[in-house]
Formats: structure tokens, C-alpha cells, sequence
């Protein structure tokens, strides 16, 4: 069943909202994000690449953001369409402190086709293969 009362497209003022949460996890506005998270939008929110607010987040190094998607339900093991996650973003970038925070939570770094310990592999990073080792 569904309901014929639901639009069946966004409206292009819709589509600018949306595009703007995302740029709030790329520019690290944790306050505003968090706001509207709180406010009902979804912590695993998705872009049409399959990044979740928490792959920005990552990927751009605001761990502050992280750790409030973590809070309020996101998942944190969610890959995008290239197989990456939250934890492939911080081997990458080479945040330590986001890496540990993300392997102590559950992240599991075996996970998608371009996971993390094949991403420290890959990019010759020993130092992130041992912070990996001492979770598993």
C-alpha cells in the first residue's frame, strides 16, 4: 500500500536543504548539524555517492561530528557506493585519534571492498596497520 498523498519527487528548495546538511559535515558546523539531527534528520543520511553524514565527517577530519552522529544512533559501519567507511576516511586522512575512537566503537576494519587495512596497506601507513591490529 502506499500513499498517494506523498510527493513523488523533492522540490529543488528541498533538494538545496539537503545538499546544505551535507556542507555542514564537510565544513565541521557540529552545532547546526546537530541541531538538525536532533531535530528528526536522519543520522544516517545519504548522498546519491552513498556517503553518510559520518563518511564527511570523517573524511574531512571534524571528529567532534563523529562522535555526535555516534551518539545519536549512526551507523557505524555504513559503506558508501565505492566501498569506504567512516574508518577508511580517518586511515586515509591518517587521523589517529578518529581511527582509535572509530575501532573502539565497533568500526570494523575489514569491511568493503576498500577497507581500512587495505588502505594502510596500500598507502604504506605501518603505523595505522598496528593502531588496526591492537582491535582486532
Amino acid at each position: 500500500m502506499t500513499d498517494s498523498s506523498a510527493p513523488d519527487s523533492l522540490n529543488d528548495e528541498e533538494i538545496a536543504f539537503l545538499h546544505s546538511i551535507f556542507d555542514l559535515a564537510r565544513e565541521g558546523s557540529t552545532a547546526k548539524l546537530m541541531t538538525l539531527l536532533d531535530q528528526g534528520i536522519p543520522a544516517d543520511l545519504t548522498d546519491p555517492k552513498g556517503d553518510t553524514l559520518m563518511i564527511l565527517a570523517a573524511y574531512n577530519g571534524h571528529n567532534d561530528i563523529v562522535e555526535g552522529l555516534l551518539e545519536r544512533g549512526a551507523d557505524i559501519n555504513r559503506l558508501n557506493d565505492k566501498g569506504q567507511g567512516a574508518l577508511t576516511c580517518a586511515v586515509f586522512r591518517k587521523n589517529e585519534p578518529l581511527a582509535r575512537l572509530l575501532l573502539s566503537k565497533g568500526a570494523d576494519p575489514r569491511l568493503g571492498a576498500q577497507n581500512a587495512i587495505a588502505v594502510a596497506k596500500m598507502f604504506d601507513l605501518p603505523e595505522f596497520e598496528a593502531v588496526i591490529a591492537e582491535y582486532l
